[in-house]
């Protein structure tokens, strides 16, 4: 993922169904959050390289530096599985605000939350 793929985004440009603007907010966070994540891929690829080298040798030495470099890169993959539970949460969340602000895609909503679809009567 290179720096510039959410710039037009990032920037408030528009984006969505029936003229709607995406908040701009939302895009940044997504954004920042998607470039922690390629951060840390990158960092796994490193690691990996390194892990598989180690192995490779059966250095002892570098065999003991393995169980670091593994630890180390299973708290990235931890921090990353957060990361996209804290999107997923956030797109969520996002989504259920946006279709309570009055969306006109047939869906009402009960005094409880819950979703009903509109009836249709003939004419």
């Amino acid at each position: 993922m290179d720096g510039d793929s959410y710039s037009g985004m990032a920037n408030g440009v528009g984006v969505g169904g029936g003229g709607q603007a995406v908040d701009g907010k939302l895009i940044q966070t997504f954004h920042k959050s998607f470039v922690q994540v390629q951060n840390l891929l990158d960092q796994n690829r490193m690691l990996i390289t390194e892990i598989n080298q180690n192995h490779e040798s059966r250095a002892p030495g570098n065999l003991t530096r393995n169980v670091g470099l593994i630890r180390e890169l299973n708290n990235n993959i931890r921090r990353v599985v957060g990361l996209y539970a804290d999107l997923s949460a956030s797109f969520t969340r996002n989504s259920m605000d946006a279709s309570s602000d009055g969306d006109s895609s047939g869906t009402l909503r009960s005094p409880d939350g819950r979703a009903g679809q509109k009836r249709v009567r003939p004419g």
